[in-house]
């Protein structure tokens, strides 16, 4: 059965391959669903033969404990940014006066806007994948990077191998991927992500190899190293064809110029065309081809001598403004936007654009019938970034003045010393403030309701709901009153919000909207304050006591919990059922602490107990268990086929690893 179970998942690699690497799929998905069902199955009926780098593996409950830093090998150094042709001109100059050679090749690739990551084979098999942190050290993300399918778990090649590679490249998000994930966090009153890179970057750095399936991000890589130098070809562009034919992922648009000219038109066409590719592109690469003369042009501290980056500029647009509007957000601040004549920008429609603050707008002598020039702040936010006074005419009206009363409910606008930000008080009767703050409470990362703004929207409307508390007295026969809701639609609502009463306290405590709380300090509050009775009794002195909490953020939890409107809302929201302090399930089960200040890792299969039931056994000793190891681990708890990383790190950070046997000894 070894040999099924072993062909299953070579045919599986191969599949994963062509889909994701090569792009032309041989069988349909259901056709690899099937496959996929079929090797689960044998894999759990012969659990002897577990191997964590299987297909079935790449998205698992083995989550990298956040933040482990490890060491880079060898330095991921950055590039030196150049932003004009005489840049990239003095960079040629600058090798040729080093490498006395009449031609010079460069190979010259597409910038991806992600993020850096370095990916460690061993015999073959994935190992560990690090971020490029601060260059020296990285953050571990190996689980992450696994649910990665354009990334294999085991290379493809038909040579020998060397013992240890490592492979280095660009995690990023295609346009389509982004816009679906932003229309999904629309969807649930998300904040919506600013741009590819931010996006990837916050789904890699959440540890949550789930997510990154979900979300489906992309792996370019484009550089190669090995202890066995005989191994690698003499140049980068053959290294490249390398990494392909190891089965990974390149960039296929890059060229091999034999000249300054050839560089600087390769830089030119990319400019008109990087709108039409699928990804996020924000300049080219430039890099002396060949190794030996990269080993004589050599390093500085920070770069590497024989490589440069242009960086596009951001693309900038001129249209007419023909009008302001002054948005009212959540916390009541007032934003102005810019509503303009219709232009195309970086591969869409604007129409509007982020005019920041009044101050922005009086430092611009702005006006309506100005003529603006627009950017998009990380190619993607809109922004009007100057006007052109030299082309004013007559048309032009008096300056844009900021509102003095909120323009939805007319109250007096405040501005707190030295802030920015001007913001309507009113928070109980300002419509939008309270809208935003229903849409934030039903967020994913907060009560998780399946709602839309629209429908929240005209709930607020027709004084069916006039805070968040009043979900939980809607009925179906409410709900279905609603414009496009039928009795399915509206029973599915319902259980929603039935079922939101479950949420963890957390994020309940998140929920809430307490300016300056959101989800990490929630989460720490939490910790700390058993209960949100607790929180709001607490001092400014005691809740700058949290890790992360200062005095702003304390006076803004301190003075929340003082108003008698938010003590009513909380009140409403403990009479429906939600909860409001922290379980106590797994503190009630504890029968001694024979392992109190202990942290252990559980890893592989064991006789007598499944892991779930040791880790049972560890809390109810008194101890704690973590996913993955890091310097805070005591022990690891090793069964037969531990994961070879837990292994490798382990042994790097001298953590004592014992037998199911050894751990029983401890608690009996």
């Amino acid at each position: 059965m070894k040999e099924k179970i072993e062909q299953l998942r070579e045919e599986l690699n191969n599949h994963n391959y062509n889909y994701y690497v090569l792009g032309v799929p041989t069988i349909s998905d259901i056709e690899f669903d099937a496959l996929m069902k079929e090797l689960e199955t044998l894999e759990k009926q012969y659990p002897e033969f577990f191997d964590p780098l299987s297909p079935t593996q790449r998205v698992g409950s083995d989550l990298t404990e956040k933040g482990v830093k490890v060491k880079h090998a060898r330095p991921m150094l950055s590039l030196s940014n150049s932003y004009s042709f005489e840049d990239v001109v003095a960079f040629s100059n600058r090798v040729k006066e080093t490498i006395k050679e009449d031609t010079i090749e460069y190979n010259t690739e597409l910038k991806l806007d992600g993020i850096s990551i370095s990916v460690i084979y061993e015999h073959g098999r994935l190992l560990q994948a690090l971020t490029r942190g601060d260059g020296e050290q990285g953050e571990d993300v190996t689980s992450s990077v696994k649910a990665i399918s354009s990334i294999p778990l085991k290379l493809r090649s038909g040579n020998k191998i060397p013992e240890r590679i490592e492979v280095r490249g660009e995690i990023i998000l295609p346009w389509k991927r982004f816009k679906e994930i932003n229309e999904e966090r629309a969807r649930v009153g998300e904040e919506l992500f600013a741009n590819p890179r931010n996006a990837v970057s916050g789904t890699i750095k959440q540890y949550s190899p789930a997510l990154v399936a979900h979300r489906k991000p992309e792996a370019y890589m484009y550089y190669i190293y090995a202890d066995d130098a005989s191994f690698l070809p003499q140049s980068i562009s053959e290294r490249i064809k390398l990494l392909h034919s190891l089965g990974f992922k390149t960039e296929s648009h890059g060229k091999v110029c034999r000249s300054t000219d050839e560089i600087l038109e390769f830089i030119k066409h990319w400019e008109s065309k990087r709108d039409d590719l699928p990804f996020a592109t924000d300049g080219i690469v430039i890099k002396v081809d060949e190794i030996r003369l990269q080993e004589e042009l050599g390093l500085t501290a920070k770069s590497p001598k024989w490589a440069i980056a242009y960086k596009y500029p951001a693309e900038r647009k001129e249209s007419k403004l023909i009008g302001v509007e002054f948005q009212v957000g959540r916390t009541g601040t007032v934003t102005p936007v810019g509503i303009m004549d219709p232009l195309h920008l970086s591969g869409t429609i604007v129409r509007r654009a982020s005019l920041h603050n009044a101050d922005y707008i009086k430092s611009m002598d702005l006006r309506l019938g100005d003529i603006v020039a627009v950017e998009k702040g990380g190619e993607i936010i809109p922004k009007i970034v100057g006007v052109r006074t030299d082309l004013r005419n007559d048309g032009a009206t008096s300056p844009i003045v900021f509102p003095s009363n909120c323009p939805e409910c007319g109250t007096p606008l405040v501005r707190k010393e030295d802030v920015a930000a001007i913001y309507c008080p009113n928070s109980t009767e300002c419509p939008p403030q309270i809208i935003n703050s229903i849409e934030h409470f039903c967020s994913r990362k907060a009560l998780n309701i399946n709602i839309g703004p629209e429908t929240i929207k005209e709930l607020y409307g027709k004084g069916m709901v006039k805070d968040a508390s009043d979900l939980y007295t809607l009925t179906p026969m409410h709900l279905i009153q609603l414009k496009g809701f039928k009795e399915r639609s509206a029973l599915k609502l319902y259980d929603s919000i039935k079922d939101s009463v479950s949420t963890p306290y957390h994020r309940v405590l998140y929920a809430l909207g307490i300016p300056q709380v959101g989800e990490t300090t929630a989460k720490l509050l939490a910790q700390r304050f058993k209960s949100l009775d607790n929180i709001s009794i607490q001092t400014i002195e005691s809740l700058c006591e949290v890790e992360g909490i200062g005095e702003i953020v304390a006076g803004s939890i301190r003075g929340y919990f003082q108003e008698e409107r938010h003590t009513s809302f909380i009140n409403r929201l403990k009479a429906a059922g939600l909860k409001l302090e922290v379980e106590t399930t797994s503190e009630q089960t504890i029968t001694s602490k024979k392992l109190d200040g202990m942290t252990f890792v559980v890893s592989g299969i064991f006789s007598s107990h499944s892991r779930d039931e040791i880790k049972e056994l560890i809390t109810q000793n008194g101890g704690k268990v973590a996913s993955s190891i890091s310097s805070k681990t005591s022990k690891v708890i090793a069964g037969e086929n531990m994961g070879p990383q837990k292994l490798e790190k382990a042994n790097q950070l001298n953590i004592p690893i014992i037998s199911e046997d050894d751990f029983l000894s401890l608690i009996h």
